[in-house]
């Protein structure tokens, strides 16, 4: 939830035109918004720096100042979404409109309905919850270095082992056999057997354990070989 999920909406409506003003209010209040009227350009600055809306509804002919001043001095310190409302149809405003720093555009007349849609559609956007980036992997391989580290801890591994625990971590679940880390481990043909693995296994289990007594690091799979339990490595 967001902090714009904890109470209704509001948008600010900028219309010198009663009927249209009182029925943007009634439509956008049936939809559980909250609202807030305008019917001149240059209140809307003031009432911004007091009570920021979600969105602000702005029609182009306003008195005491128009309404793409208002955006562009909008723009100038808030990204507040900013739908234009206007009666001028030719395609050159709608670009002003749009380069200036409006979201979006209506042409008068329009439906009160489709208002409603546009203004759900671009809050959804606008206030979509921002994901909070991923957690940095506790275990670090620095392979130009030769070292490892856990919890910001250092690991004084062996070279097998060293390459051991990148193998498993760098693929986290995924069982590994016997011979598939062998395979992986020695790349000189050397005469080793699978008791050499559960040797490394079990000196690189107790050296990470002595870091961090509550993890379960690496799991036996019977009949199968090994998998990395803990979460995957940061490698640089």
């Amino acid at each position: 939830m967001t902090e714009h999920d904890a109470l209704p909406l509001t948008i600010l409506i900028v219309e010198d035109e009663p009927k249209l003003g009182q029925l943007l209010v009634d439509y956008l209040q049936a939809a559980d918004f909250q609202t807030h009227w305008l019917t001149r350009g240059d209140q809307v600055l003031d009432y911004l720096h007091q009570a920021p809306p979600a969105l602000i509804l702005l029609d182009l002919m306003l008195p005491g100042q128009d309404g793409l001043t208002v955006c562009r001095d909008i723009r100038r310190f808030s990204d507040v979404p900013i739908v234009i409302m206007t009666a001028k149809t030719e395609e050159i405003d709608r670009l002003l409109g749009l380069e200036i720093g409006a979201d979006d555009y209506i042409c008068k007349p329009y439906s009160p309905r489709e208002v409603v849609a546009r203004v759900k559609a671009i809050i959804r956007r606008s206030y979509r919850p921002l994901t909070a980036p991923p957690a940095p992997s506790p275990l670090l391989i620095d392979e130009n270095r030769f070292k490892a580290s856990y919890r910001s801890l250092p690991l004084d591994l062996t070279p097998a082992e060293f390459r051991l625990l990148k193998i498993l971590a760098s693929e986290p679940g995924k069982v590994f056999s016997r011979e598939t880390l062998l395979n992986q481990l020695y790349d000189d043909y050397r005469v080793v057997t699978d008791r050499t693995i559960d040797s490394h296994i079990k000196n690189l289990r107790r050296k990470l354990e002595s870091l961090a007594d509550d993890v379960a690091f690496i799991r036996a799979v019977y009949g199968m070989g090994y998998r990395w339990e803990a979460e995957a490595c940061e490698i640089i």
